[in-house]
């Protein structure tokens, strides 16, 4: 019975993701607006049709693997030539922006819900991410100029692995008082950075070669080729240093992206269909989870 719970689970968070995002193509409505209405109306709270916490420790797999491939295809999507022209704008955003909302977010639950400090901040950190699985859906709908598209693109991308260490680094610094403990956190906040992106320059810069040499993936696999490699990747950065991975994957799909493959064009359309299914299956599993009593 649980196996029946945990394949019926996929398959219709499958399913009503594609839905969810049909219906808010034809409606001229962000996607995640029916995203989120889907998968709570699916969840425990509503119909009752889709069981995440049947998934076990499966769920966190799957998460996994949807945000590196999701990660990646953002990479992907962002053109250096484009990114340089943004370039001042996009520092101040990721950096200066960064603390700003965090600063601003810590404060107003500090304010407003009177939270300790720890648990403001630790809220700071977490909204800072405006992650590709939230923003590219709605630029996707928008009608933007060239240069603020990719301004916000860029930002979405870059800012979400940044921001998953930062809640790692904020999250260490709330639940320990040693001394000392803010310039260890920092270094480590550091290496992480520095590992990800030297993984995500390598492994990147490695599959864009092996890609350029004709036959050297036999033609139909360039796709499921890199697909594996990602992951693995992800998961390989992610065991040397801890959450090191989503920022490998973003710098490697940033690499892959801008050396121009051979395989470029349909490797692009390929990571585009598959990340439109694992966003959708992602938020529908994710907010087919929210338990209002306990919000």
């Amino acid at each position: 019975m649980e196996t029946v719970h945990v394949s019926l689970t996929i398959a219709i968070a499958l399913a009503a993701g594609v839905l969810a995002q049909s219906v808010a193509k034809h409606l001229h409505l962000p996607g995640i607006v029916l995203l989120l209405a889907f998968g709570v109306g699916l969840g425990g709270d509503g119909l009752g049709w889709v069981h995440p916490q049947s998934l076990g420790t499966g769920l966190l797999g799957i998460v996994d693997f949807a945000v590196a491939i999701i990660l990646f295809e953002g990479g992907l999507n962002l053109e250096i030539t484009r990114l340089r022209r943004q370039e001042q704008s996009l520092r101040r955003l990721i950096t200066l922006g960064a603390l700003i909302t965090l600063g601003g977010a810590a404060l107003a639950v500090r304010l407003l819900l009177d939270w300790s400090w720890s648990l403001s901040l630790l809220f700071g950190s977490l909204v800072v991410v405006t992650g590709p699985t939230v923003v590219a859906p709605l630029l996707r709908d928008m009608r933007l100029r060239s240069n603020l598209k990719s301004l916000l693109e860029g930002e979405g991308v870059l800012i979400d692995p940044i921001g998953a260490i930062l809640a790692i680094l904020v999250l260490n610094l709330t639940i320990g008082a040693q001394s000392g403990l803010v310039a260890t956190e920092a270094m480590d906040f550091a290496f992480r950075l520095g590992f990800g992106l030297l993984m995500g320059g390598i492994g990147g810069y490695v599959l864009g070669s092996i890609l350029r040499v004709r036959y050297l993936v036999p033609h139909g696999f360039e796709n499921i080729f890199m697909l594996a490699a990602i992951f693995l990747l992800f998961q390989g950065a992610d065991q040397v240093i801890s959450q090191s991975g989503i920022l490998a994957v973003t710098v490697a799909g940033i690499v892959v992206g801008n050396m121009r493959t051979p395989v470029d064009r349909d490797l692009r359309e390929f990571k585009d269909q598959l990340t439109i299914l694992l966003v959708g299956m992602l938020f529908i599993l994710l907010a087919a989870d929210v338990r209002f009593e306990e919000m």
